[in-house]
């Protein structure tokens, strides 16, 4: 498969597992699902030059903020497995190992830490949150199994593709 094939299954299927994972630990846990809806009013906003929030759940909502949040969601893990085949070359598709995939995936919590939280009023990773470090602690759970989930998404197209 060629680069952009790969990136989107890969990035599909990733973002796939973190979400089953995000069931799973409401399930098990209690913890609430994420709410893409929240997302998608911030990107909305954007389009009206607004880039930061103090709480965007007190922003107007916006027309189709949910599937503009779930759209951005899964576009996200496509364009973040794009830059791991970009990384380690498409060769890594054909024959995934895990190591690169889970450092990646781990590296990936900078973009809620650094960009998403804090235009969302929530503050640099989490630390406008009532409980910064549980929220820091979920994040950094939550994008290591994104990282599992491209090393497994690798697996699955490896096997489809017969390599």
């Amino acid at each position: 498969m060629d680069y952009g094939g790969s990136a989107l299954f890969i990035g599909v299927g990733a973002t796939l597992v973190m979400d089953l994972w995000t069931i799973a630990r409401r399930r098990l846990f209690g913890t609430p699902l994420a709410n893409y809806g929240l997302v998608g009013r911030w990107f909305a906003h954007m389009t009206l030059g607004r880039f930061r929030h103090e709480h965007i759940a007190a922003a107007p909502p916006m027309l189709g903020e949910r599937v503009i949040g779930w759209t951005a969601h899964y576009l996200i893990g496509i364009v973040l497995a794009g830059l791991l085949l970009a990384i380690c070359g498409v060769a890594w598709a054909r024959q995934p190992t895990l190591a690169p995939a889970l450092a990646f995936g781990i590296a990936t919590v900078a973009a809620p830490f650094l960009l998403m939280q804090p235009g969302m009023g929530a503050g640099i990773a989490a630390g406008r949150m009532p409980q910064p470090n549980a929220a820091r602690v979920q994040s950094l759970i939550t994008h290591t199994v994104f990282g599992i989930g491209l090393y497994a998404a690798g697996l699955v197209l490896s096997f489809l593709s017969g390599e």
